[in-house]
């Protein structure tokens, strides 16, 4: 596959990954290199990643506690003293081999420590190909609130490699398949109808609808890096998904969703919300709706725990002069951003959600 982001954050996929990996690490001669793992894929990950990249000069291993709970300051504050006593400096170069988790936290670590190293992305999760690794958003969670600490830096590059696919749990690949789901909500007809139906065991198939998610990522981002305007439709279904995974994170009762679960749930209640308010077709809702649940077990909502996940809105990013910001559709494909919803539309889609 040909890169697909311009000047930093190049993506290459398996056939030439590796090769233009160890060509890059040759041709900058970064004084150490560190690459930092989850407990995970210090197990399932590392030994692949060693035997492509078997390095005279070789690499240092920082290990983190897998896990969203483990994505936040105090996690970087002892990665941050690893790397001084290790003496990174600021020619050092930081792999994140990992999930979301890792490329997220691994990514904002190496923004930050002496103002900034080189980094390089190698998801090892779907979520991360399709979504996490891509776009230059690096960050940690504030206690329980999702994703609030954080910049916008890209890496030097991203290695794309299946491979990494066959040590993931199902739930895990399902999770990655939200956002690729999303991608072809706020892109277009043809490739919801192609993802939606997707056969996971056609490893080429499935490669290549891989490829095009990313590929759709990228063209959003590469017109707005910044999230001004169009990049906004990258957090369709995240408004809510993100309370919902907040919310589940923290209360014993509720089971700790993947992120993909939490988003999947937000997906179906902002298209139910879109239809409300913008008369997105209720038939192409029913399909989503049904698309999503044949996937993604049904979970459970009180009264009281939609009141709780209304609260946690308010620490959305996109939110702006204390008012609550949703992406919303009018089509597939057709977005409007910036759309405030009142407590009563939330309160009908999650009883639609719960009645279909």
């Amino acid at each position: 596959m040909e890169n697909i982001l311009e000047e930093k954050g190049l993506v290459y996929n398996n056939g030439m990954a590796w090769e233009v990996f160890s060509k890059h690490l040759d041709q900058q001669g970064n004084t150490k290199v560190f690459v930092i793992i989850d407990e995970n894929t210090q197990k399932h990950c590392l030994p692949y990643f060693h035997k492509n990249y078997p390095s005279e000069n070789g690499f240092e291993t920082i290990t983190i506690s897998a896990g969203e709970k483990f994505k936040n300051i105090e996690t970087c504050l002892n990665v941050w003293n690893t790397l001084s006593e290790k003496g990174a400096d600021r020619n050092s170069l930081i792999i994140n081999l990992g999930g979301g988790v890792v490329t997220d936290l691994g990514g904002f670590v190496a923004s930050t420590f002496k103002r900034g190293l080189q980094f390089i992305n190698i998801p090892t999760s779907l979520l991360a190909m399709v979504d996490a690794s891509v776009g230059g958003k690096n960050g940690v969670d504030l206690g329980h609130i999702k994703n609030q600490i954080g910049v916008i830096n890209l890496p030097e590059m991203v290695i794309l490699d299946t491979k990494f696919l066959e040590t993931l749990p199902q739930a895990h690949i399902i999770s990655g398949l939200a956002e690729m789901l999303k991608h072809g909500l706020i892109h277009d007809k043809a490739y919801w109808e192609r993802i939606k139906t997707a056969d996971f065991s056609n490893k080429i198939e499935f490669e290549k609808l891989i490829w095009d998610s990313v590929e759709i990522k990228k063209k959003i981002v590469t017109k707005d890096p910044l999230e001004k305007n169009l990049r906004k439709t990258l957090n369709y279904g995240h408004t809510l998904g993100h309370a919902i995974e907040s919310y589940f994170l923290e209360n014993d009762n509720k089971p700790t969703l993947l992120h993909g679960e939490a988003v999947a749930i937000g997906i179906v209640l902002a298209t139910h919300i879109s239809e409300e308010s913008l008369g997105f077709p209720k038939e192409t809702l029913k399909d989503v709706t049904q698309t999503i649940l044949h996937h993604f077990p049904k979970q459970t909502f009180t009264q009281n725990d939609i009141k709780e996940v209304i609260k946690l809105l308010v620490f959305d990013k996109k939110n702006r002069n204390g008012k609550v910001l949703f992406v919303l559709l009018e089509d597939i494909g057709l977005y409007k951003s910036d759309c405030v919803v009142n407590n009563t539309l939330i309160y009908s889609a999650f009883e639609y959600y719960k009645n279909f």
